[in-house]
């Protein structure tokens, strides 16, 4: 059966530019995304024309500079925007979620001149980004990554391989990390890959449990020539760059997952309601009925975190502990509450005709991307008590 339209969210917003905003999504994720997400995640259809449509509706760019053509919206909306995509379908949502994280390097780092060359089109021109890290022997250890960029002239030759790509094949332009120096974290350097680059191709996408519609592969860079007016900072500072790309980034996979969540929910509830067993809605059930309330309560409590942390980054004020909390808690809920989704409509649960299964499996990614859960709890000990090994 096709997937149920996400039920309004109760949002305290901080302007009324943001109420409109959060009304476009909604109109967009009701008609464009919602009625084909189930057909065409379930075919493995990554929804290209939707991504145009979010650019030209000025919402691949919320959180950026209006100079360069992003919306300068604070991340306490952004992330909401994020959320709202993520209940409609989280192929889309975490697309928008990896664009943005690909498109920080340069809007945070780049010279003026690279701004204005590159980040209109990237911003709003229809373009997609990827974002490259991860390799196939470094993934929580991100600071043993082996790609290596030579300096040749003007010009820098990058040869190695990075794994788990959102959008591998796909986009159009890959910020990419590779060793230009010394082993360890100091000898990494942040780098803009137009996608058409001569020597980059993608491996066949992998093959995933879940979110089918967002393509992940492996990218590989033999021999690849950029000038070194794509390089992004100071050589050596691409680590650096990364991590503090990362602590945003896991801020919008924190509020996809309480996306995922409150779809979960709202099928819950539905389903309880309409669902009659012994004479009466399974939803007057009081171990239902307590299932449904404490999935309520673990969604408003990782939403309050995620906007908790959203509200510190734009003041400007340190967030990197909240952003790893909010990641931490919002996908474990995520995973929690649409367990409890597929067992609140018990076989039907588990059956492909409804989106209970499908939210399952999808939420299981999101303790994985951009740190595990376990990385995570690693980074807010070093906050609480310090490096190890001192």
């Amino acid at each position: 059966m096709p997937d149920r339209a996400p039920q309004p969210v109760d949002r305290q917003l901080p302007t009324d530019e943001a109420r409109d905003l959060i009304s476009l999504v909604r109109e967009i994720a009701l008609r464009e995304i919602a009625p084909s997400a189930a057909e065409e995640e379930d075919a493995g259809r990554f929804p290209r024309e939707v991504f145009a449509l979010l650019s030209e509706s000025g919402l691949l760019g919320l959180p950026y500079d209006t100079e360069h053509g992003g919306g300068e919206q604070p991340y306490e909306v952004y992330l909401q925007v994020l959320e709202e995509l993520a209940a409609a379908r989280l192929t889309v949502g975490l697309g928008v979620s990896v664009h943005t994280l690909a498109s920080y390097a340069l809007a945070a780092y780049g010279t003026k001149e690279q701004q204005a060359e590159h980040l209109p089109a990237m911003l709003g021109g229809g373009l997609l980004g990827a974002y490259c890290l991860s390799e196939p022997a470094s993934g929580s250890d991100a600071a043993s990554l082996r790609t290596k960029a030579v300096r040749e002239g003007d010009d820098w030759v990058i040869t190695g391989t990075k794994a788990w790509i959102t959008h591998g094949g796909i986009a159009d332009f890959y910020t990419v990390m590779a060793r230009t120096g010394e082993d360890g974290p100091r000898g990494i350097t942040a780098f803009l890959v137009p996608g058409g680059a001569e020597g980059l191709s993608a491996a066949v996408p992998e093959k995933k449990m879940g979110l089918k519609g967002s393509p992940t592969a492996q990218v590989h860079l033999d021999g690849v020539r950029v000038p070194d007016t794509r390089r992004i900072g100071d050589e050596g500072q691409g680590f650096a760059i990364a991590l503090s790309a990362l602590d945003s980034g896991r801020l919008g996979i924190a509020a996809c997952a309480i996306g995922v969540a409150q779809a979960a929910l709202d099928e819950a509830v539905t389903y309880a309601a309409e669902r009659r067993q012994f004479g009466k809605p399974i939803a007057d059930f009081q171990g239902v009925r307590f299932m449904l309330a404490d999935m309520a309560t673990q969604i408003e409590a990782g939403r309050a975190l995620y906007l908790t942390a959203a509200r510190l980054r734009d003041a400007g004020l340190p967030f990197a502990k909240q952003a790893a909390m909010a990641k931490l808690h919002c996908t474990d809920t995520a995973m929690r509450v649409t367990t409890d989704a597929v067992q609140i409509l018990g076989g039907y649960g588990y059956t492909a005709d409804f989106p209970a299964e499908r939210y399952m499996r999808e939420a299981k990614v999101l303790q994985i991307v951009e740190g595990t859960n376990q990385i995570q709890r690693m980074v807010i000990a070093r906050h609480l008590a310090g490096p190890e090994g001192r």
